[in-house]
């Protein structure tokens, strides 16, 4: 049997099944109407049908006082289908004949829906739109026609023809019939729109043929009705199967662009939300919108991107709820992953679209691009060679495709519509095995979904997590690859990067060693950091490497020798213009900067966000002098807002000095003979954007340039790009400034007798809350190296407190390393705290205990 009849005898027994035939005394037990038939639910239903179909059952005929049979009424009532001309009748009357099926409606528009809304209010009857409704939102192809904006819907073009010819046609010449049609209305309207340019193409990829306002009109009036909603809700749950097949298999989309009317109406539904949809329709719904390709994707988030932010906020919260609801209604482990939820997976790909939209509806800036420079080689590479190996990572981090298929970048959109945190999802990260997601990111990906394809659904301590196991990896790689090059050449090589410095002469040395590691084989950088101060016990398993930050950077952004100015007002450096201090100064302060986010160390540096956004590149714009000039940008903003005569009252001219090093006056034109142009109303925008462009830019590219090469040594072939916004970066590298002791207090673990219930430990925390903030930051800098809370702040960082013997005078010490402090038992709370204290205030250097 043809594949459109077999369809169509599905159909059947499913109206059946749900519907009945009307005959009240029907003895067909697999009949509704028959006595004592178990009412079945739609699943049931479409499952129940086709088992029918392939045992050939009973199929009633339809009882003519309650369901005329469609067919038959084709053959008494030609005149409802249109003549032999295929024209439709003049009467409305005839449109709309006294039967409460309406079988002749294949497609809706705005005036359809509320013309048999108005005849089925006149009744008190609902039944007839429900059907009608259930019918057309079930049918893909009566969906895509539905709501057109065009005036193409009259049935005298092939597609309507199609629809009403017999059903039994093999659906292969359908879909021949279907791609004819198609050419020949797009040559129709080409002759019709060439005059005003209205080509898909020429207007832009959002010009979509769904009346969108009509079909959220329709919904506002149809969703009051409860009965209604549930027609949707059940038409839904019957379309996508259909879909997902068609999208899969048949590559729908490639001839019938049109087909992404059914994606667009659906999500117009604001009811998708209810846990009625969450739980029956909506994970279908995402399964089949993850298998558009990426045309269309795209195509769906610029539409999307048009929108109000209260319909961006709703589809995100759709989504958002649909994996949330997910995620706590099922139990994850190693053996059952979240990753492996075919829900959850395709609700975050949705949700990706939305995300873009809100990206590509914000404030944009897609220009003002850094220029990237090229990545220093390792002599490494042409050992792997030889051993027939690669680096996995060697081309960078991945690009997006979506991403790529926009031309637009998280990084691009300096305001979006929603703040980037609502498209965090708590409970999903809750469960997220970030180790295992790890893997199928960097290895398994194309079997594998791995969500930090969706970065902006994870925050920033479990996407620190993936950098930790990236970094980690990369560590254990080089050891791999230098034991390797061991054998091969013969010699005994380090596998780690030792660096031994003399605390006096912190900058020198390890300027000289950084500098040589940098020209000789920046590969050693991605190596495990090991410090050692000489004339020092201490062993570094992390806290020596605290401390060696941060003497480094204490010296290198110490005012006194001018690599940097900073600003009281802002309590932020800004890289000096003026500086003597030569390019490899600002290499180190880079290499640093990417050697603490690769050890996963936290430093005390002070930059405004425009460094962090130059660093992932983009240019510092006017925008950006908010936070690192403040005042400039606010006499630049007066200049801009300014009502009178710019010219004569302002009399500014396009060259504008600043003072060098040593105070003396220097000017610079921002154009050519810039001190001959004055600045006017007409040409203040170009003045101001000039302005930042040299301050933030220009005036320190040397600078910044060397800096961002450093930086780029460690952390160019990290993922670091592509899983963090600026703001995110400058939290992985300086911490969070919020301290919150008391969740510190919860996860700290107790060791050598200690317990949360001791004497001696409720007289320390008692002591520590009472700490003012200064003194509390000393404590954290004595116990852990930083003064920082981590990324997802102190319940993060897993303190022990250790007894370290009886009552005594010496005072508390620590392992920084590993977050320890050793406690003796001190006999009254008045000792422990000055004793404490004492410790805080005077901790430096290192020994062995």
């Amino acid at each position: 049997m043809k594949r459109a009849a077999a369809k169509h005898l599905i159909e059947r027994y499913f109206r059946q099944l749900t519907e009945g035939c009307g005959n009240g005394a029907c003895t067909n037990e697999f009949c509704a109407s028959c006595l004592g038939f178990q009412p079945l639910d739609h699943n049931a239903a479409a499952i129940r049908a086709l088992e029918l179909y392939k045992m050939n059952a009973k199929l009633c005929g339809r009882h003519s006082a309650a369901f005329p049979d469609n067919s038959s009424a084709k053959e008494t009532h030609p005149t409802l289908l249109g003549d032999r001309h295929g024209k439709m009748p003049d009467h409305e009357d005839n449109l709309f004949p006294p039967r409460e099926d309406f079988r002749e409606v294949h497609y809706l528009t705005e005036e359809k829906v509320y013309e048999i809304l108005s005849i089925c209010e006149g009744k008190k009857d609902y039944s007839p739109l429900i059907r009608v409704i259930g019918r057309i939102f079930s049918n893909a192809d009566g969906l895509v026609q539905s709501f057109r904006k065009d005036k193409e819907q009259h049935p005298n073009t092939k597609e309507q023809r199609k629809t009403h010819q017999a059903k039994d046609e093999d659906k292969d010449e359908d879909d021949k019939e279907r791609t004819t049609a198609m050419e020949q209305e797009s040559e129709a309207s080409a002759s019709v729109e060439g005059a005003t340019g209205a080509t898909e193409n020429r207007l832009g990829p959002v010009e979509v043929s769904v009346d969108i306002e009509a079909v959220r009109r329709v919904y506002d009036r149809l969703l009051s009705n409860e009965k209604m909603e549930s027609a949707f809700l059940n038409a839904l749950v019957y379309l996508t199967p259909n879909v997902e097949l068609d999208l899969t298999y048949l590559d729908v989309y490639d001839t019938n662009p049109d087909y992404l009317n059914i994606f667009i109406i659906v999500m117009e539904n604001s009811s998708l939300h209810s846990p009625e949809y969450l739980e029956m329709a909506m994970p279908l719904f995402c399964k089949c919108m993850s298998k558009l390709p990426l045309p269309a994707l795209a195509k769906l988030t610029r539409l999307w991107s048009q929108y109000s932010v209260e319909h961006i906020r709703r589809m995100m919260e759709t989504f958002q709820q649909l994996i949330t609801y997910t995620v706590i209604s099922n139990e994850y482990d190693s053996d059952s992953l979240v990753n492996d939820d075919e829900c959850v997976v395709a609700a975050a790909k949705c949700l990706k679209l939305v995300f873009y939209a809100n990206v590509l509806g914000g404030d944009l800036d897609t220009g003002h691009n850094e220029e990237e420079e090229p990545a220093s080689e390792s002599s490494e590479l042409t050992l792997q060679e030889l051993l027939g190996e690669e680096r996995s990572n060697k081309k960078g981090p991945r690009v997006d495709p979506l991403e790529k298929e926009l031309g637009v970048r998280t990084l691009d959109c300096r305001r979006p519509l929603i703040p980037f945190e609502e498209f965090v999802n708590e409970p999903l990260n809750d469960v997220l095995e970030m180790d295992k997601d790890f893997t199928f990111f960097k290895v398994d990906s194309e079997s594998k979904f791995s969500f930090q394809s969706c970065p902006f659904i994870l925050n920033a301590c479990t996407k620190s997590l993936g950098l930790y196991y990236d970094n980690r990896i990369s560590m254990y790689s080089e050891r791999r690859i230098t034991a390797l090059y061991s054998l091969v050449q013969g010699q005994q090589l380090n596998p780690y990067l030792r660096l031994k410095v003399r605390r006096d002469h912190i900058i020198d040395d390890a300027l000289v060693r950084l500098e040589m590691i940098a020209m000789e084989n920046p590969a050693d950088l991605r190596k495990q950091l090991f410090v050692e101060f000489e004339g020092e016990q201490g062993v570094d398993e992390g806290g020596v490497s605290k401390e060696f930050f941060q003497l480094v950077l204490e010296e290198m952004f110490n005012p006194d020798i001018g690599m940097f100015t900073y600003d009281d007002s802002t309590k932020l450096f800004w890289y000096n213009p003026s500086s003597l201090e030569n390019e490899a100064q600002f290499t180190l302060i880079g290499i640093v900067l990417g050697l603490a986010i690769y050890n996963n160390c936290i430093l005390d540096v002070h930059f405004p966000m425009v460094v962090y956004r130059k660093l992932m590149g983009k240019k510092g714009t006017y925008l950006d002098l908010t936070d690192s000039h403040p005042v400039l940008y606010q006499s630049l903003r007066e200049l801009l807002d300014y009502e009178g005569d710019v010219e004569e009252d302002m009399m500014i001219t396009f060259q504008i000095s600043q003072t060098d090093l040593f105070g003396d006056p220097i000017t610079y034109d921002l154009k050519e003979n810039g001190d001959k142009i004055p600045v006017n109303a007409d040409n203040r925008k170009e003045f101001v954007s000039l302005y930042g462009d040299y301050i933030l830019n220009k005036s320190v590219e040397r600078q910044f340039k060397a800096f961002r090469r450093g930086f780029q040594m460690v952390t160019n072939e990290s993922p670091l790009k592509c899983l963090f916004r600026p703001e995110e970066v400058e939290l992985l590298i300086c911490g969070s400034r919020n301290l919150d002791f008391q969740a510190l207090e919860e996860t700290t673990e107790y060791d050598g007798g200690y317990s949360k219930d001791c004497r001696i430990i409720k007289d320390f925390w008692e002591t520590v809350h009472s700490f003012g903030e200064e003194d509390k930051r000393l404590f954290l800098q004595f116990t852990t190296g930083t003064d920082r809370a981590p990324v997802g702040g102190l319940g993060k960082l897993k303190m022990i407190i250790a007894k370290n013997g009886p009552d005594t005078d010496r005072l508390p010490t620590s392992h920084t390393c590993f977050n320890a402090l050793l406690l003796p038992e001190y006999d009254s709370k008045e000792k422990l705290k000055e004793r404490l204290l004492k410790a805080i205030t005077y901790a430096k250097g290192f020994g062995m205990l």
